[in-house]
């Protein structure tokens, strides 16, 4: 098989898929007899291909995959009208604060905001399957240690923690939310090739059925 071959196979593998494809699943497509730095160069190839297109080829934590340009997005929100979930800005800070201190403990993003979290907070971020409870802290009542998942990183558009906007001295709350695009993170991946469903989540506004709000009681203090 020549080169422009196996770059259209692994295009409309990439483009038909509804996931992002990892470089051992592409090689798959050939039988495991194309190297994975062969594939990598093709890849590269595509990215170059699609450049100045709608839909880009990026390379996210689980794999690569195509998807709709930032600049797409208030194109493709007519086609899905429905309000995105929204989330509290409670939620976003404690979201933020796991992104970059991880591992941490619920003490521990109590200490940071100061106020106690609603552990149905933490619940949903579990349920919407961008936290994890990844061990223990060998400590008095061995708190449990929350970390993002690929999930989180997938629906942020970049392929490893290394890639989150740099802070400015310790600040993890305001910092991170101004800096982190939130706007990039999705409600899932849509079937339809290169398109996703974008979620808005800066200034979010909770509904009225919101159960995962923050208390005014004095943080827990650390674990």
């Amino acid at each position: 098989m020549n080169t422009t071959d196996a770059r259209r196979v692994l295009e409309t593998a990439l483009i038909c898929a509804p996931q992002p494809l990892s470089v051992r699943e592409l090689g798959v497509l050939f039988d495991m007899e194309v190297s994975p730095d062969t594939l990598k160069s093709l890849l590269a190839d595509l990215q170059l291909e699609w450049t100045g297109r709608g839909v880009e080829l990026v390379q996210v934590a689980s794999g690569w995959r195509f998807q709709s340009r930032p600049e797409m997005r208030p194109y493709l929100d007519r086609l899905h009208p429905e309000k995105p979930p929204r989330y509290t800005r409670a939620t976003l800070e404690t979201l933020a604060i796991i992104a970059y201190r991880q591992p941490v403990t619920r003490g521990d993003m109590e200490d940071i905001r100061g106020v106690t979290i609603n552990s149905l907070l933490l619940k949903q971020l579990e349920d919407r399957g961008w936290v994890e409870v990844i061990g223990h802290r060998e400590t008095v009542g061995r708190p449990a240690l929350f970390a993002t998942t690929r999930q989180f990183l997938d629906d942020l558009g970049i392929a490893s923690l290394d890639q989150l906007p740099p802070l400015e001295g310790s600040e993890v709350q305001e910092s991170a939310l101004d800096r982190l695009d939130f706007e990039a993170l999705s409600t899932s991946l849509l079937p339809e090739a290169g398109e996703t469903a974008e979620v808005s989540l800066t200034d979010a506004v909770p509904p009225e059925s919101e159960t995962a709000t923050e208390t005014n009681e004095p943080p827990t203090g650390t674990p």
